[in-house]
């Protein structure tokens, strides 16, 4: 990192900062080509220190062909504190993390905790899964988290 003192190096405090994002952009490719797209998601850290992200999507469309071609992807987080004016010109104040990883597609009850994940990140601890109308048009993916780092810039 070119900006070293702006690294969050404290796993604890990547995983605040993921905790507090209200969507995570997730990068794919296909055809060598970029694919950017922001999505609702939930996330927990395993036994082994793991983080597991979640998110829902069609079950066809651009995501899900990128994840056909190539299962690595690019999950990105920030929140965005303000743009601020300073002696030798202007910057923004952020927190934002990255991570890498491999997406796989979930089924049966790993599909439901996965969307379990995702209702209590937003505040619906209590949805019941079996009840949604949605489950059989919907695919579940874990993107199992190889690398995470944070950055921040607040003061």
């Amino acid at each position: 990192m070119r900006v070293q003192n702006r690294e969050v190096k404290d796993f604890s405090n990547i995983i605040d900062i993921l905790s507090r994002c209200d969507t995570l952009s997730i990068g794919l490719v296909n055809d060598n080509c970029p694919y950017v797209v922001p999505v609702s998601f939930g996330f927990h850290v395993d036994e082994n220190g793991k983080v597991h992200i979640y998110f829902h999507c069609a079950k066809e469309g651009m995501k899900i062909e990128c994840i056909k071609a190539n299962s690595k992807v690019c999950v990105e987080g920030h929140i965005f504190h303000k743009i601020e004016p300073l002696k030798h010109g202007i910057t923004t104040r952020y927190e934002s993390i990255i991570g890498m990883g491999t997406a796989r597609e979930l089924y049966g009850n790993e599909k439901k905790e996965g969307l379990l994940r995702i209702c209590e990140k937003y505040g619906y601890d209590d949805y019941n899964i079996d009840e949604c109308k949605g489950m059989d048009a919907a695919s579940v993916y874990d993107v199992a988290l190889e690398k995470i780092t944070g950055k921040r810039n607040l003061a």
